[in-house]
């Protein structure tokens, strides 16, 4: 078998070796950086480093709360923030969906993908509430026009948390009072005490600190958009001529990632013959794609259920070439071949 193709970035993507090395460096600073001792100290002294990294990498001007990942800090959010109502978007991820939790209030989206404003208008006419809309989708890619959303939400005397999960370090980040975990205003969020200026109990994790401050301040992805919204166009294009479709195709989305439905052809099986042929893509959610169970995201835009079982999603890394995508068309168009071999 030839090399594997890796077409699944928005899953996880391979460290970097600036990363790697910031990550050696500072497993050898291993005392507690909130311990007060002299070894404690210099270790929070790279812990401090770290956080001004990110800072200035991803344009954030207020404070910096490491956690141990996204789902958490939506969780410390959504949990403690101060509003008395949650209110959260249908095509959230599912950390969000559980963190904001069942009583949460339902946004509506347009078949794009977006929001409805006149939905979050309605919503916003009752006390204040947390309100939680991505920035970029993790299986469509759209992009949510948040700075007219957070103009709705900070009128309304409302609190705007914006996943950036797929965001950080490939587009700039907008003005929301948090996107998890950085925090606007500190009055807006109830303390816990413990590390994390009071926001989080737990030994910080300096390594994994260094390691994404070094990561992000190389701009990799960031420096990678333009060619790589080439290819994404490129492959909309190809799939399309194929006799595939492209799910959101009018929304403004991402160029790291694209959702494609090849009518007549599982999901399941789908995935199945590319990992064969030794290309890695997924279905949906990474988080959940094992399950294959059909996609919330999809449903809530009004794709009809025949045409979700179909997708798949695809995700670009900063070193993604034309030739890996033309690798993996050809893959997908023998695939979409038998499959109509088969239904004839």
């Amino acid at each position: 078998m030839s090399e594997r193709l890796y077409l699944d970035h928005a899953a996880t993507t391979p460290v970097l070796p600036e990363a790697r090395e910031a990550m050696a460096r500072a497993l050898e600073t291993w005392a507690n950086p909130s311990s007060p001792h002299a070894d404690g100290r210099r270790a929070r002294s790279e812990l401090e480093e770290a956080r001004r990294g990110v800072a200035q990498a991803l344009g954030w001007r207020h404070d910096v709360i490491f956690a141990s990942g996204a789902s958490e800090a939506i969780q410390i959010i959504a949990a403690r923030a101060k509003a008395k109502r949650r209110v959260v978007g249908p095509t959230e991820h599912d950390a969000v969906i559980a963190a904001m939790g069942e009583g949460a209030e339902p946004l509506a989206v347009e078949p794009s993908g977006l929001i409805e404003l006149a939905s979050l208008e309605a919503s916003l006419a009752g006390e204040p509430a947390l309100v939680a809309i991505q920035l970029v989708n993790n299986e469509t890619g759209v992009i949510q026009p948040i700075g007219p959303i957070y103009e709705m939400v900070r009128a309304s005397g409302s609190l705007l948390l914006c996943d950036c999960a797929q965001a950080a370090g490939k587009i700039a980040l907008p003005d929301a009072d948090f996107i998890a975990l950085f925090v606007k205003e500190a009055g807006t969020l109830e303390p816990s005490g413990g590390q994390e200026r009071g926001y989080r109990r737990g030994t910080e994790n300096l390594p994994a600190a260094a390691a994404m401050a070094a990561a992000l301040l190389t701009r990799a992805f960031a420096g990678a958009m333009p060619a790589l919204a080439s290819l994404r166009e490129y492959l909309d294009e190809e799939i399309r001529a194929s006799g595939g479709r492209v799910v959101a195709a009018d929304a403004p989305r991402i160029a790291t990632i694209g959702s494609y439905c090849m009518p007549g052809c599982a999901s399941a099986s789908q995935l199945v013959q590319l990992d064969l042929a030794g290309i890695s893509v997924s279905a949906g959610s990474a988080c959940s794609s094992g399950s294959m169970k059909p996609s919330r995201v999809l449903r809530a835009m009004g794709v009809p259920d025949e045409i979700a079982a179909c997708v798949i999603r695809l995700s670009f890394g900063p070193s993604t070439s034309k030739a890996e995508l033309d690798r993996f068309l050809a893959q997908w168009r023998k695939i979409a071949n038998r499959a109509k071999a088969a239904a004839a």
